[in-house]
């Protein structure tokens, strides 16, 4: 059995606030989505193919609103 790390607690912890709420993922801070990034892109999901694809779909999201609020854009 794998032990659950602190990462892997953090990770669950920000994917359940983005999930919760599709505003949520907008509140994140720029910290946050650098965190949650780098704990997603860590983590291997090439044994399930389908939360692979999700994994690649929420890495996409996740750069494209970093460059939003990097770039000015995305504050309504």
């Amino acid at each position: 059995m794998t032990e659950i790390t602190n990462d892997d607690r953090e990770r669950v912890k920000l994917l359940r606030l983005i999930t919760n709420s599709k505003h949520e993922f907008k509140k994140l801070t720029l910290e946050q989505l650098k965190r949650l990034q780098e704990l997603v892109e860590k983590k291997d999901y090439s044994h399930d193919k389908k939360a692979h694809k999700s994994k690649v779909k929420l890495l996409g999201k996740i750069n494209v609103r970093i460059y939003e609020i990097t770039e000015g854009r995305g504050i309504w």
